[in-house]
């Protein structure tokens, strides 16, 4: 069996006398959509954001690419990439403009003939010479994504990828998302809310809450564990219990 491109052991991280993630260990395999679910406050956002570097564990240790994330973090980071619904970009610059910078800050080459592949794949042409203050919700979560697959990463974290685009949007992200699983090997770590969408992208399943590990497994395996009907009754069982 491969090694995995991500391995997280025993991660904690407290604030003061809060324990936001308590000591979990998961890992992601090559070519493997991983689905992280848990209620708010659950510890998915900190978690991602010690796999990114944006904050640093209290205790246990990051690895990827079999690299230590604390002392390869130049080299990890070159690898990877990051889209949430939540971020933003430079609003005086247009969606180009920033698509650009992000490429020179990646030292990518043939940098137009990417930026036009990504934009079509996204659907951007209407807006791509558009200043970024002025886009839509959906406009902007597009061009964060863009911004993600723009680098052509090995692992790619997305926080809620989906959750203001419209359905037609949406399935095509989706299906992208598969096809870049299917033909570059892409790892994925994948947050959201939409137990239909997390059945039907993820491979396996990590489930989060009040900072601990409490499920790990297929869709059916953690439905099958909990005794419930879907993957959204067991959310729901899980968010009333903490």
């Amino acid at each position: 069996m491969a090694s995995p491109v991500l391995e997280a052991r025993s991660l904690t991280k407290t604030f003061g006398d809060f324990t936001a993630v308590n000591g979990i260990s998961f890992a992601l395999q090559p070519g493997e959509i991983l689905g992280v679910l848990g209620p708010n406050g659950a510890g998915k956002t900190t978690t991602m954001h010690m796999l990114l570097g944006l904050i640093t564990p209290t205790s246990g240790t990051i690895s990827m690419f079999g690299m230590d994330l604390e002392t390869h973090r130049e080299a990890i980071l070159q690898q990877v990439n990051f889209s949430s619904t939540y971020m933003s970009m430079p609003q005086s610059l247009t969606v180009e403009e920033n698509l650009w910078v992000v490429a020179r800050l990646y030292g990518l080459p043939d940098v137009q003939r990417k930026i036009d592949d990504i934009v079509k794949k996204l659907e951007m042409g209407e807006f791509r010479h558009k200043v970024t203050r002025k886009l839509s919700s959906g406009q902007m979560t597009r061009l964060t994504l863009a911004k993600a697959f723009l680098t052509e990463p090995k692992i790619l974290f997305l926080d809620e990828p989906t959750a203001s685009l419209d359905p037609d949007i949406a399935h095509k992200i989706r299906a992208l998302l598969k096809d870049e699983q299917r033909t570059t090997g892409l790892s994925v770590l994948y947050t959201s809310h939409n137990m239909r969408e997390m059945e039907e992208m993820s491979d396996r399943i990590i489930f989060l809450q009040k900072g601990n590990l409490v499920a790990e497994g297929t869709a059916a395996q953690i439905v099958s564990r909990f005794g419930q009907a879907d993957l959204e009754d067991v959310f729901l069982k899980l968010a009333r219990e903490s």
